[in-house]
């Protein structure tokens, strides 16, 4: 089979790895991917969001299977695009996208199913959000409704930092049309969980579960990034809150969907805080997260791509989705400065004994050197029985790695740890 992945980071590269491990694969297309995956996949210098490029390519490259992996192709229409030429894919049509493309919509979804979240309040007026602040609780989240590179929400723990956050939305454009409107929800409290799961629209699977970490500084401390390291399975994921999100969140959200006539067929990321009161949704996406991924399928022990295919046939309750009862670590390396300026172009020197744990997200060939080409530059990963000991290995690998101004946390996982110790 040939087969063509679209996208270009860490996630990118842990989907094509898993991929690989089948033996139908001829070979792998990375549209555009990255310098890091040269030697999992042919790279394809055609960008994520250009759908007629990659329309045009799959035609012209006989390609038997499309796997659409980031978030802008997928509510752009990317699926829609090439089942139309006949090729079959992983990932949900744009009309199923939306369930991250808006937040409005899923908002809307989630209090018309009756699925629980956040209460909140949804505004089209800067000056309607202003009036409403005055008296609202505070600390409050604000998100704009739209795709925003992950950056799109805003936790204000004071007053005036939540009308900031609405003038820079809605009136300064930050982020473009996205910002046009714009949902105010109640903060919740409690430990963060993210469950991806497969589901061809009337079988829900879920993955084993993920914990994120946020933060660039170690104690959770400075600013949000695209995330700086993970670990699965989530300790705070216990069977009975399982059980709990299958009955009252994961089976209605895709009943929900269909009902709408927005069938979801694909991977649904369900981002989840267990508060005092239960599970309740943060934030649905409509893919593969980054960068659990990178924890999620080493664990895998199933074949992705016989899942993939699966799902997208509408034959999912047939095919075994296993993972391994053992634990995962991921710790990014990230450019010096991330998530704010940073300089790229740095060699990446790499032992040669841990470069089949490691997932590059931004790096770029100059010839036959690999260097430095975006914020979070990579993920070290380390599966292992238990997860102190999938820690410890992903530290140990992580020293044998090296760029100039590399920087990472030292303290993934610790949370974790402290709750399985307690």
């Amino acid at each position: 089979m040939r087969i063509m992945v679209v996208g270009g980071g860490g996630r990118e590269h842990a989907i094509i790895k898993k991929l690989k491990e089948n033996k139908k694969v001829e070979e792998i297309f990375a549209l555009p991917g990255n310098g890091g995956m040269a030697n999992d996949a042919t790279l394809v210098p055609i960008g994520a969001k250009d759908l007629d490029a990659i329309v045009e390519f799959a035609k012209n490259n006989a390609i038997d299977y499309a796997v659409v992996a980031p978030d802008d192709p997928l509510v752009l229409g990317c699926v829609d695009r090439l089942e139309e030429i006949g090729v079959p894919c992983f990932g949900p049509r744009a009309s199923a996208a939306i369930i991250e493309g808006s937040k409005v919509f899923s908002k809307n979804l989630m209090k018309k199913y009756g699925i629980p979240t956040a209460e909140y309040r949804v505004f089209e007026s800067a000056d309607d959000a202003y009036e409403y602040l005055k008296d609202a609780p505070i600390p409050t989240v604000i998100k704009a409704d739209g795709l925003a590179l992950g950056k799109g929400v805003i936790i204000a723990t004071e007053r005036d930092e939540a009308l900031a956050a609405v003038r820079s939305i809605m009136e300064e454009g930050r982020f473009g049309k996205s910002g046009s409107r714009i949902v105010i929800e109640e903060f919740l409290e409690g430990p963060e969980v993210s469950v991806l799961a497969f589901t061809d629209g009337t079988t829900v699977c879920p993955m084993v579960s993920s914990m994120d970490h946020k933060r660039i500084g170690d104690g959770d401390t400075g600013l949000n990034t695209g995330g700086m390291g993970t670990i699965a399975p989530n300790p705070f994921y216990t069977e009975d809150i399982a059980n709990n999100c299958m009955q009252n969140i994961f089976v209605p959200t895709i009943n929900a969907m269909k009902n709408e006539g927005r069938e979801f067929r694909g991977c649904l990321y369900f981002g989840l805080m267990i508060t005092k009161d239960g599970p309740r949704v943060i934030e649905y996406n409509c893919r593969f997260g980054d960068p659990e991924t990178q924890v999620v399928l080493p664990l895998l022990e199933s074949d992705l791509l016989e899942i993939m295919m699966a799902t997208t046939e509408g034959r999912l309750s047939e095919c075994e989705v296993k993972f391994s009862d053992g634990a995962a670590a991921c710790v990014i390396m990230a450019s010096g400065g991330y998530p704010e300026s940073y300089k790229s172009g740095y060699p990446i020197r790499m032992d040669e004994s841990v470069s089949d744990h490691v997932y590059v997200a931004g790096a770029r060939l100059e010839g036959n050197e690999l260097l430095t080409a975006g914020g979070r530059v990579l993920g070290v990963t380390a599966t292992a029985p238990t997860l102190e000991d999938a820690l410890k290995t992903a530290y140990e690998r992580v020293g044998r790695v090296d760029f100039e101004g590399a920087y990472y946390r030292h303290d993934i996982g610790k949370r974790a740890l402290g709750l399985k110790k307690g």
